[in-house]
């Protein structure tokens, strides 16, 4: 057996090589590229305007540097209001304690003027009464002396001069007697007594005049 095998076994040859075809049908169509994967088209890119970027920074610089200046603005009215109240504080304190010590001082002058005012409104009013009873004791006191120059005898007519109040009161004090008094009236706060050739004289003028001194 000079042929070989294979020329007797066709069925069972071994394949054929497969010979490469170029056709155009092989490739395919060239305008169906298969790595021709499609993209969505980029979104336009919009055109930026400066003139708006800078008038939006400005905006922007503006309102925050207005916003610091404000709040800057605000801690010193702050600081000066707290500064403020603080003098003022001070200031009231020190009124108070000046008030304080300015009324003290007044309510003790004012005491004092109270006092004194009291006093002498005491002794105004205590200067009529006074005034009577050194009358009354003064024309008790000449009411005694004639009646001792009666006794006497050395008493005729008896002249006394001075406010008809007094001699009232002398005519009450001397009632036996009553018919040798003659009063003649005069313009004076004493009374005298002409008993002959003596002269009687209250000393009530004296006295009043030194209680218009105390009085001022």
């Amino acid at each position: 057996m000079s042929l070989p095998l294979t020329h007797y076994l066709k069925d069972f040859s071994s394949p054929s090589a497969a010979q490469p075809s170029f056709g155009s049908s092989d490739f395919g169509d060239l305008d169906n590229d298969p790595f021709d994967i499609a993209m969505p088209e980029p979104e336009p890119v919009p055109a930026v305007d400066v003139e708006a970027e800078k008038r939006q920074s400005y905006a922007e610089g503006y309102e925050a540097a207005e916003s610091e200046a404000r709040a800057r603005h605000q801690n010193e009215i702050a600081d000066l209001e707290a500064a403020h109240a603080q003098q003022m504080g001070e200031l009231r304190e020190q009124f108070e304690a000046q008030s304080t010590e300015a009324i003290a001082a007044g309510i003790q002058n004012l005491a004092r003027e109270l006092a004194g005012a009291v006093a002498d409104q005491a002794a105004v009013a205590l200067a009529p009464l006074l005034s009577d009873l050194v009358a009354g004791k003064a024309v008790k006191d000449l009411a005694q002396l004639i009646e001792m120059a009666i006794l006497s005898g050395d008493a005729g007519t008896i002249v006394v001069r001075g406010p008809l109040n007094l001699f009232e009161k002398l005519r009450d004090e001397l009632p036996e007697s009553a018919e040798l008094l003659r009063h003649v009236e005069a313009d004076d706060l004493d009374l005298s007594a002409e008993i002959g050739e003596t002269l009687l004289v209250t000393r009530i003028s004296a006295w009043t005049a030194s209680l218009k001194k105390v009085l001022g």
